[in-house]
C-alpha cells in the first residue's frame, strides 16, 4: 500500500483502540462513574451503533472490488473493528432493557433540537440514499475514491458524537469505548487525507 498506509498501520489503530478499553486517552472528562446508564449512555449506544452500522454497509459496497489495496484494507479494518463495537454496545443496551432497534429520531442525548432529536438521515456524517447508491454503481478506483470521501465524513460525525458521550455518558465503560471511536477515528481520518492527496487523488 502506499501513501504512508499500509495494513500494518490500521491494525495498529485497532491496537490502540482495543488498549483503549483499558486505559485513558487525551479526550477526557470530569464527570464521575456511575453504577447506572444516563439517558446519553443509551442514547449515544443506539445512535453510534446505526452509524456503525451504514459505515459497515459502506464497506461490504467496496470489499472484493477493484479498488486499490489501500481501500481493501482500510475497509477490512472498519468492518472488523464496527462489527465488533456494535455487538459490545448493543449486548449493553440489551442489559439496560433498551431497543436495538434503529431509531426514528437521533441525537436527542446531545441536545440537538432542543433535546427533541433529529431524523436519523440528518445524522452527523450520514450519507444519503444517493451518496449509497452513486457509491454501489462507482467502478474502479473511482469507487475507492468515493468510499474515502464518504466514510471519512463518516468518521468526522463518529468523532463528534464520540468527543460529547466522553463528558455526557456516566458508565465509565460507555466512556472509555467512546474515548477508543474518538482516537481510533481520528487517526484513519488522517490516513484518508493521505490517501485522496496521493494515489486516489
Amino acid at each position: 500500500m502506499s501513501g504512508g498506509v499500509s495494513r500494518r498501520g490500521f491494525l495498529l489503530a485497532g491496537a490502540a483502540g482495543v488498549a483503549g478499553l483499558g486505559g485513558g486517552f487525551a479526550v477526557g472528562s470530569t464527570r464521575p462513574s456511575a453504577e447506572e446508564p444516563n439517558a446519553a449512555d443509551g442514547g449515544f449506544c443506539i445512535d453510534m451503533s446505526t452509524h456503525h452500522v451504514q459505515a459497515m454497509a459502506m464497506c461490504q459496497r467496496v470489499l472484493g472490488r477493484d479498488t486499490g489495496d489501500a481501500v481493501q484494507a482500510a475497509a477490512a479494518e472498519v468492518l472488523q473493528t464496527q462489527s465488533i463495537e456494535v455487538g459490545t454496545m448493543r449486548a449493553w443496551l440489551t442489559d439496560w432493557g433498551e431497543s436495538t432497534s434503529a431509531p426514528d429520531t437521533v441525537m436527542a442525548w446531545m441536545g440537538m433540537n432542543w433535546g427533541e432529536g433529529i431524523p436519523t438521515e440528518a445524522m452527523t456524517g450520514f450519507a444519503s440514499d444517493d451518496d449509497m447508491r452513486e457509491l454501489s454503481l462507482a467502478q474502479g478506483i473511482e469507487r475507492g475514491r468515493l468510499w474515502l470521501q464518504l466514510m471519512r465524513a463518516h468518521h468526522v460525525g463518529g468523532v463528534h458524537m464520540a468527543t460529547a458521550a466522553v463528558d455526557l455518558v456516566d458508565l465509565e465503560k460507555v466512556r472509555r469505548l467512546a474515548r477508543t471511536q474518538v482516537e481510533v477515528q481520528t487517526y484513519e481520518i488522517a490516513q484518508y487525507n493521505l490517501l485522496l492527496a496521493a494515489e486516489y487523488a
